[in-house]
Parts: structure tokens; sequence; C-alpha cells
């Protein structure tokens, strides 16, 4: 989908950094945030830019109007045109599994705000995030089945680690609509909040993380997110060279320091 010049690319994904937080926030409101091919390049951009930037120490990733995300605008693949074998595969690997890989390995924490509706790519989007708070009035749907898809976008390796198996081919076998509240109660979500409390919620966490100490944060990330696949003696090991890292950091000697001073603790994100 070619953006009209009343609407830049650059307009889809609005950013912001304040209090070393970086906001991302889709912007195509009149499309529930449906992600197009450039929304998602400026989008895995951005969170590019995150790792990179040591004035950022955590992201928080929402939508613009009633919606987080309806998912892939499936009007761009109405408009591919004849397919030849690959083609499909080639673009979920470009495309969809590049964006939510983008989320997994950024190199800061991640909160994902949800407004509203996550349905499919949007709702794996949502539960990429390492922490996720929901508004009230959020619904979390894996809507493929009703398109005759398969999920994409990660979600049959993000949902079975999440809610266990069973619980994953429930949601995506049927792609019937969460509420929030039956998202947190099933651990997709951390928190449920009034939407009018959404923003504060996410800034107050994110305010948290971008006080702490970064580099430990993101050394616990791949930790966490690598202990699901791994073996006990694998993630002992990775664990002792995560630490081993973490203490050449300033951030480590400062929270030492701290403790044996008795007093708080002041991290630099370094």
């Amino acid at each position: 989908m070619t953006p009209s010049p009343e609407e830049p690319v650059e307009s889809w994904v609005l950013r912001g950094t304040d209090a070393h937080v970086r906001r991302l926030t889709l912007n195509r409101p009149d499309a529930l945030n449906a992600i197009t091919p450039d929304l998602r390049e400026d989008l895995i951009r951005g969170f590019l830019d995150a790792s990179a930037d040591p004035d950022v120490r955590a992201v928080v990733l929402t939508g613009t109007g009633r919606g987080f995300c309806a998912g892939a605008d499936l009007r761009d693949r109405a408009a591919e045109g004849e397919r030849i074998p690959g083609d499909v595969a080639r673009t979920v690997r470009g495309g969809a599994q590049r964006l939510i890989a983008a989320v997994l390995d950024c190199e800061k924490p991640v909160i994902a705000a949800v407004n509203g509706t996550a349905a499919g790519l949007g709702a794996h989007l949502a539960l990429a995030c390492d922490l996720v708070l929901a508004a009230e009035s959020a619904r979390f749907i894996e809507v493929f089945v009703r398109r005759g898809l398969v999920p994409d976008g990660g979600g049959a390796y993000l949902l079975p680690r999440l809610v266990g198996p069973q619980r994953a081919k429930e949601l995506m076998f049927f792609g019937d609509a969460l509420t929030a509240s039956e998202a947190e109660r099933l651990g997709l979500v951390n928190r449920v909040v009034p939407a009018d409390a959404l923003e504060k919620t996410a800034r107050a966490w994110a305010e948290r993380l971008a006080a702490g100490p970064t580099r430990a944060l993101a050394l616990t990330k791949q930790l966490v997110n690598a202990s699901l696949e791994t073996d006990r003696a694998t993630a002992f090991a990775a664990e002792a060279a995560a630490q081993e890292i973490n203490m050449t950091t300033s951030d480590a000697r400062e929270g030492v320091a701290s403790f044996v001073e008795r007093r708080g603790a002041a991290f630099e994100g370094r």
C-alpha cells in the first residue's frame, strides 16, 4: 500500500524520547494500525535505533485510536498478483518474523501498552514484548483461522510458551476474541487498567525500568528468552557468562557499592 501525500510513511510510527523512555506509537488509526510493509520496516528501525541509542533505556509500544494493531494489512497481499512457489515463505521470513525478532532482540526492555484490539500479527507484536499492559477495552484475537490462514509472525512459537500447547491450540483453532481480563487470567497480560490510566501506568513502569541497570536488564531478557529452548546445563552456563559480563559494567559496581554503603543505587545505564 503506497501512502498518499497526506499520509507520509514517517507519520505511521510516531517516535519520542523523554526521561530515557522511547515511545513508539503506531499511527494508522483509520486502519486500526494495520501493518503495511513500510510501517513494518519503520517499526523495525525503531527497535534497532532504541537498542543502539545509549540515551534510551526503555521502550513503550502503543497505538493511536481505538485499536492497538489489527495485524497485517491484507489489502497489500491482495494486490500482490500471481505468486511463484516460495514467495509466501520468503515474505513471512523477511516480514512478520523479522518484526517479531526485532522486539525479542531489542536490548532495552519493551512494554506493550495495548489500547484496543490486538489481532493476528498485532497480537503477536504485543505478546513479543517483555511486559504487557492492557486497557480494559483491549481484545486479543488469533484471527488467522477466520481467514483460512496459518498463524505467522511467531504465533506458534510465542503462545505455547506463554499459555501451554493446549491453550494455544484453543486460541488458534477457534479464533475467539479474548477480553483483557481473560488474557490476564491466562498469563498473556501483566496487568489490566482502565483506559484512561493506560498511558500513565505504562510511563510509570517504563520510567522504573529506565532508572534500572540497563545492561543487566538486557542480559536478563536474553537469559529468560533463551531458557525456554535450552537444557539446564546450557542455561546455567549462559547465566554464569552473563554475570561475568555484567560485573564489568559501571551499574554493577554501583549496585554493589550502594549495598555496602546502605544507600539507594543511582544507575546510569552503563
